[in-house]
C-alpha cells in the first residue's frame, strides 16, 4: 500500500522537476506513429515572455519577472536564420520550429522580441518578417505594443514604405491610445519627418483624453522642426508658454535650431534672449547652435560675444565652439585675437585640429606676417598634425603673395611626391605668382598641367593667367584664353571682363574694349566699381569723358549706382594733367544735381593734391569756386570750377 502511494508521488515530483520546454516531437519513429494514431497531440501552448513565479517561495525580490527560456531560443533562431535562407524560408523555419515544440507566440511575446530586436543583424528586415509571420498565427492578433515597436524600428532605419504599410493597418484596428504608446509614436514619426502621421497620433491622444507631458510636447516640437514646419512649431511653443506645461531647455533648443536651420537667425537670437526672462538657463547645445548660425551668417562679433558669455557662465566649451570663434576671428582679419583664443583653448585642455591651425596660418598670411604663419605651420607639424591639401594650399599661396616663389614651388613638388591632393587653389596661387613675376611660360605650363592631372580649371584660375598675360602686353593671348574659357563652359566673371577692358585700353584698342563692355552687359553680368573704373579711366585718358558719363547714365535705370565713379574720373584726369577736363566734369556733376557741391569741391582739392598740383589745390581751397556765388546785375550764379584754370 505504501509503495502504491509513493509511486504516484514520485511521478508527480518528476513531472515538476522536468524542464519547462517540452521535448521535441519526432515524427520519424514508427512506434510513435502508431501511438499517435491512438493518442492525439496536445494543442500548441501560448508561451509568455516572462515566467510567473510569484506563488513560489524565493529570495528574489521580484520573482514574477523571470524571463522565459523561450526568449533566448527565439532570438537565437532569428539571429542565425535571417540571412542564411531565402526570404520565404525564414517564415517556414519559424513555423516548423514552433510546430516541433508545440508552441505559439502571443502578442506580448512578439512585442518583447521586437523590443529586443537591436540584438538582430539586419534589424529592420528580420523584425518586419517576424512581425508579418507572427500575425499569420492561428488565433493571433497584434496588440498596440507590437505596432508601436515595429514602427519605431522601421523609423530608425528610414524604411518609409513599410512604415506606412504597418501604420495604415494600425489605424484600422481602433486601439485605445495610451501615453507611452503615443510618446513613442510621436518620437518615431518626428525623427522620421512624417508630420501627417505624427499629427494623427496627436489628435488620437486628444480624442482619448490623454494629457500631453513635457516629453510629448518636446517630441512633437522636434518632429515639426525636423520637417521644417517652423510656424506649426511656433504655435505649439506658444501653447506651452500659455499653458500648464512650460517650455524647458530642450524645447528652447529645438525652437532655436528650427529658426537657425530656416535661416531666421534674428528670431533665434530673440528666442535666446527670451530665455533669461523665462528663467531658463542656456546650455552648451544652445550656445553651440547659436554660434554655428551666427558663423554661417558671417556675424563673427555675435559669435565672439556668445563665446565670452560661455566663459563667464563657466560652461565647458567644446572644441567645435573654439573652431567657430577662431575661424570667425581669422575671417574678420583679427589674427591676433584668434591666436589668443587658440592659446586659451589649449590651456583649457582642448586639442586643436588641422582646420584651426590652417585658419590661423591663413589669417597671418593675409596680414603679411609670414614669419608667424610659417611658425604655426612648423608648430602644427611638431605636434603630430598632418597638414591636408587645404593647409598646403594656404602655405603655397602665402609664399607666392610674399614673392617667395621658389619655396612655394618646393612645397608644390613635395605635395606631388607625397600624393597630397593638389586642388585648383594651389595651382591658381602659383600661376598668379609666376604671372606677376613675369614667368609666363612657367605659368602657362602649370595651367596645362592641371588638365593632365585631372584638376578642373575654375574661373579664378583662368582669371589669374589672363591677368598675367594682359599686364605683360599679351592681350591677344589673353583674349584667346577668354574664348577658350567660354568654350570649356567656365563662367566668365566681372573680374575677367575688367582685366581685359583695362588691357585693351592700355593698348589703345578702345573700340574693342567698349565692345567687351557691351558683351558683359548683354550677358547679364553686373558691373562693379572696379570694372567701371577700368572703362572710365580708359575713356577719360582717350579724351572721351562725355562717353564715360553717358555709359554711367545708362547704368542708373538698371539699378546700378556706382558712388565713387565721378571721384575716380576726376582723380584720373587730374593725375593725367587734364585739369580743364576735370573742372568741366566737376561742373557737370553739380549742374546735374548728382553730388552736393561741397563734396565735389573736396574731391577736386584731394585730386589736385595727389596729382602734385598743390598750388591749384590751395587756390581752390581759398576761393568761392564750387560753393560760392557771383552776382551779375540781378542774376546770382555759382562760381564754376573752370574759373580755376581760366582766371
Amino acid at each position: 500500500m505504501r509503495k502504491a502511494l509513493l509511486k504516484p508521488l514520485s511521478t508527480t515530483i518528476s513531472r515538476l522537476l522536468k524542464p519547462s520546454i517540452p521535448l521535441p516531437i519526432s515524427h520519424s519513429s514508427p512506434s510513435l506513429k502508431r501511438a499517435s494514431s491512438f493518442t492525439p497531440l496536445p494543442p500548441p501552448e501560448w508561451v509568455q515572455p516572462f515566467n510567473d513565479l510569484s506563488d513560489l517561495i524565493t529570495t528574489d525580490p521580484k520573482p514574477e519577472l523571470q524571463p522565459s527560456p523561450w526568449v533566448p531560443r527565439i532570438l537565437h533562431f532569428l539571429q542565425n536564420n535571417n540571412l542564411n535562407h531565402p526570404s520565404t524560408t525564414l517564415e517556414q523555419e519559424l513555423t516548423s520550429f514552433c510546430h516541433k515544440y508545440l508552441i505559439r507566440l502571443p502578442p506580448a511575446f512578439v512585442a518583447y522580441i521586437l523590443k529586443k530586436s537591436d540584438q538582430l543583424p539586419d534589424r529592420a528586415e528580420t523584425a518586419f518578417r517576424f512581425f508579418i509571420w507572427a500575425g499569420k498565427q492561428k488565433g493571433y492578433a497584434h496588440n498596440l505594443e507590437c505596432y508601436v515597436f515595429m514602427i519605431e524600428i522601421l523609423c530608425l532605419e528610414g524604411d518609409f514604405d513599410r512604415i506606412r504599410l504597418v501604420f495604415n493597418e494600425f489605424k484600422g484596428k481602433g486601439f485605445l491610445m495610451n501615453a507611452v504608446a503615443a510618446n513613442s509614436l510621436i518620437r518615431s514619426f518626428g525623427n522620421g519627418g512624417m508630420v501627417e502621421e505624427l499629427l494623427w497620433v496627436w489628435k488620437r491622444m486628444k480624442d482619448n483624453g490623454i494629457e500631453p507631458s513635457l516629453y510629448t510636447y518636446n517630441f512633437l516640437m522636434n518632429g515639426l522642426v525636423s520637417s521644417m514646419f517652423i510656424e506649426s512649431a511656433e504655435r505649439v511653443f506658444e501653447v506651452m508658454e500659455n499653458g500648464k506645461i512650460k517650455p524647458d531647455i530642450v524645447t528652447y533648443n529645438t525652437m532655436i535650431k528650427g529658426y537657425c536651420n530656416s535661416g531666421n537667425v534674428k528670431k533665434a537670437i530673440a528666442r535666446f534672449q527670451d530665455m533669461e526672462a523665462r528663467n531658463v538657463e542656456p546650455d552648451k547645445i544652445t550656445f553651440l547652435t547659436m554660434m554655428q548660425a551666427c558663423y554661417s551668417e558671417g556675424d563673427y562679433d555675435f559669435c565672439l560675444r556668445l563665446y565670452h558669455e560661455m566663459q563667464e557662465k563657466g560652461l565647458d566649451i567644446p572644441s567645435h565652439a573654439y573652431s567657430l570663434v577662431i575661424g570667425g576671428l581669422c575671417k574678420d582679419g583679427k589674427s591676433m585675437e584668434g591666436y589668443v583664443a587658440f592659446e586659451n583653448m589649449i590651456a583649457k585642455g582642448c586639442k586643436p585640429n588641422v582646420a584651426i591651425y590652417t585658419a590661423l596660418i591663413d589669417a597671418y598670411a593675409k596680414d603679411r606676417n609670414l614669419d608667424m604663419a610659417m611658425g604655426l605651420f612648423q608648430r602644427m607639424q611638431s605636434q603630430g598634425f598632418e597638414p591636408d591639401e587645404v593647409t598646403y594650399g594656404v602655405i603655397v599661396n602665402c609664399l607666392c603673395k610674399n614673392r617667395r616663389l621658389e619655396e612655394a614651388l618646393q612645397w608644390f613638388e613635395y605635395c606631388k611626391r607625397n600624393n597630397v591632393a593638389i586642388n585648383a587653389v594651389m595651382y591658381s596661387s602659383l600661376i598668379d605668382g609666376l604671372g606677376k613675376a613675369g614667368r609666363l611660360e612657367d605659368a602657362e605650363s602649370l595651367f596645362e598641367e592641371m588638365v593632365e592631372r585631372g584638376c578642373p580649371r575654375d574661373s579664378y584660375c583662368y582669371n589669374v593667367l589672363i591677368d598675367g598675360l594682359a599686364k605683360s602686353g599679351k592681350v591677344d593671348e589673353a583674349l584667346a584664353l577668354f574664348k577658350k574659357m567660354e568654350d570649356e563652359g567656365c563662367d566668365q566673371t566681372v573680374y575677367t571682363f575688367t582685366i581685359l577692358i583695362s588691357g585693351l585700353f592700355k593698348e589703345h584698342r578702345n573700340e574693342e574694349a567698349l565692345k567687351l563692355w557691351d558683351l558683359m552687359i548683354d550677358k547679364g553680368i553686373t558691373p562693379t566699381a572696379a570694372s567701371f573704373r577700368a572703362l572710365s579711366i580708359g575713356l577719360c585718358l582717350s579724351g572721351k569723358v562725355a562717353r564715360a558719363c553717358k555709359i554711367l547714365d545708362e547704368l542708373a535705370p538698371m539699378g546700378i549706382v556706382l558712388d565713387t565713379a565721378f571721384e575716380d574720373m576726376i582723380n584720373v584726369l587730374c593725375k593725367a594733367g587734364r585739369i580743364i577736363e576735370a573742372c568741366k566734369l566737376a561742373d557737370g556733376v553739380i549742374d546735374r544735381g548728382r553730388e552736393i557741391p561741397g563734396r565735389v569741391r573736396t574731391i577736386m582739392i584731394n585730386a589736385l593734391r595727389k596729382a602734385g598740383k598743390a598750388d591749384l589745390a590751395m587756390k581752390l581751397m581759398h576761393s568761392k569756386i564750387g560753393i560760392g556765388y557771383d552776382r551779375i546785375r540781378s542774376v546770382k550764379k555759382r562760381v564754376k570750377f573752370r574759373n580755376l584754370v581760366e582766371s
